[in-house]
């Protein structure tokens, strides 16, 4: 097949890769059809890329601006002219949603030439992950949403990043072919090299220190962890919220190892092993079904504790990888094989996994 893929976002684009890599590993004819604009870092993309088509996009500065909407508008239109003037040779169009634009005018094309499969993959909700709090149920919030959602019955099959967005869509996707296709990694064999405190109990938290992790239920786990061993804290990584998180922790009286950005595999695997769990605690204003940090976690065999409903909670329960907490109850730091979280990353989070899923959701 001739397979075409879309996307507005670097952020995504190891989703995209994994895709693109699977689909020429099959056999299939791929290019990526992609946006110009770097959103984190908000520049011009200038290098060039395999199998990429860049298109140039509008700067903006803003993540909520108007500027944002018309840059990520206009992206949808140039794309689908691009696929409108090469339709006789696509079989398959993938398209990463959002940004829900794409939705509305890629539709178009299907309806016009049915021939062609189409598969909407859900890698975020807009404006339901948003924090603007009731302001999402009003205009133009609304209509944002329903650029979406009155679009996607057009799509051969619907494709969400993870469980908990196709039980908000619910109704939307009711009667209609979906799949969860979560993102992976590659397996790399290692072998542990544990050193944990049997004085202590050694927590790690792994990750942006932004404004959505929830630093006052860290706090208070590490309170309740304090009542029966002392805590240490090991944090890897950087953000707004760092001193916050580092004085908050401190302050209920437990010691914090300040390790900053880490981004060698060897180096993140020794700080892992001297730990007992990884922390996956955010905001419960937060919508999202499984975590960067988790996977980190999850790939270096640490057990979590967490608080995020949805998959994770779901993966918590049924595979016992971890501990959920509810604020209020108390944490039962049960004892968690470190094998039981490596096989349970093996079978649902590695590349094999994903290209069996992607295998069966095109045939």
């Amino acid at each position: 097949m001739n397979i075409c893929i879309v996307n507005c976002f670097d952020t995504y684009e190891h989703r995209v890769d994994l895709l693109f890599d699977t689909f020429k590993a099959q056999g299939h004819k791929v290019i990526v059809l992609s946006s110009d604009f770097r959103h984190i870092d908000k520049v011009k993309r200038t290098e060039k890329k395999s199998g990429y088509k860049f298109f140039a996009a509008i700067p903006y500065t803003k993540n909520l601006s108007v500027t944002r909407m018309r840059s990520h508008n206009c992206f949808s239109k140039d794309v689908s002219r691009y696929i409108e003037r090469h339709i006789n040779k696509i079989d398959l169009i993938w398209a990463l949603i959002p940004p829900n634009s794409l939705v509305k005018d890629i539709s178009k094309i299907k309806n016009a030439h049915p021939r062609v499969k189409l598969i909407y993959d859900l890698i975020d909700l807009w404006p339901e992950t948003m924090p603007v709090g009731n302001v999402k149920a009003i205009f133009p919030f609304t209509y944002w949403k329903n650029l979406r959602d009155r679009h996607l019955r057009s799509a051969d099959c619907i494709v969400t990043e993870c469980n908990l967005y196709r039980k908000k869509l619910k109704n939307v996707l009711s009667g209609m072919k979906v799949e969860t296709l979560y993102l992976a990694r590659p397996f790399i064999e290692y072998t542990p090299h544990l050193h944990l405190p049997e004085d202590k109990i050694a927590l790690c938290y792994l990750g942006s220190i932004n404004n959505i992790i929830d630093i006052d239920t860290i706090v208070k786990i590490v309170k309740q962890i304090q009542m029966h061993k002392p805590v240490s804290l090991h944090i890897i990584g950087d953000g707004e919220n760092r001193e916050k998180l580092i004085s908050g922790v401190k302050a209920a009286g437990a010691e914090v190892i300040y390790h900053g950005k880490v981004y060698d595999r060897t180096e993140k695997q020794q700080i892992l092993d001297g730990c007992h769990y990884g922390l996956n605690i955010m905001k419960d204003t937060v919508c999202v079904g499984l975590t960067m940090k988790s996977m980190d976690y999850f790939e270096m065999g640490l057990p979590i504790i967490n608080n995020i409903h949805g998959d994770t909670w779901d993966f918590v329960n049924k595979y016992n990888v971890g501990i959920n907490y509810k604020v209020g109850k108390d944490l039962d730091l049960n004892s968690i094989g470190r094998e039981t979280v490596t096989m349970f990353f093996k079978g649902m989070l590695t590349t094999e996994s994903f290209e069996r899923k992607v295998k069966g959701i095109i045939e």
